[in-house]
């Protein structure tokens, strides 16, 4: 159990439960992890914890910032620590493996032509390619 995490939990006037400490560690551990993953890993420290309690928590972390929800398209949503920056996410076609890449700062093509009054402060970006284990072993797939 990290201190960091009950700091955090208790800054955002969250309960520390042993489910909600857990899926923090978890996703720690293990980013870009989906819900039932995070539930693998969870269940195995704490029998009790069922997949209904781990999307509870995963939604109450999003809500209140804690924990980024990544959706790559077509499938399920991914989830993180890593918050408070302008980092984006690479995504392989075929294995699905997601890895972060940073941001080098707002490029032109990030930039919209009309904000309608908002203050733009993120851009949120996902790249899609073929890592380079799939490169070697497969040939590469098309996204649909």
């Amino acid at each position: 159990m990290s201190m960091d995490h009950e700091i955090i939990l208790k800054e955002n006037n969250l309960s520390l439960t042993a489910v909600r400490l857990a899926v923090l560690e978890a996703l720690h551990k293990h980013p870009h992890s989906d819900a039932t993953t995070i539930f693998s890993i969870v269940h195995k420290k704490i029998a009790t914890a069922s997949k209904q309690s781990i999307y509870n928590n995963l939604n109450t972390l999003v809500e209140c910032g804690i924990v980024r929800e990544i959706k790559p398209k077509g499938q399920p949503s991914l989830y993180e620590t890593r918050i408070g920056d302008n980092h984006h996410h690479i995504v392989c076609k075929n294995c699905h493996k997601v890895m972060d890449t940073e941001c080098h700062a707002f490029a032109p093509c990030l930039s919209p032509m009309n904000t309608h009054g908002f203050v733009i402060d993120e851009a949120e970006v996902t790249f899609w390619g073929i890592c380079p284990a799939c490169q070697k072993t497969n040939k590469p797939k098309r996204r649909k």
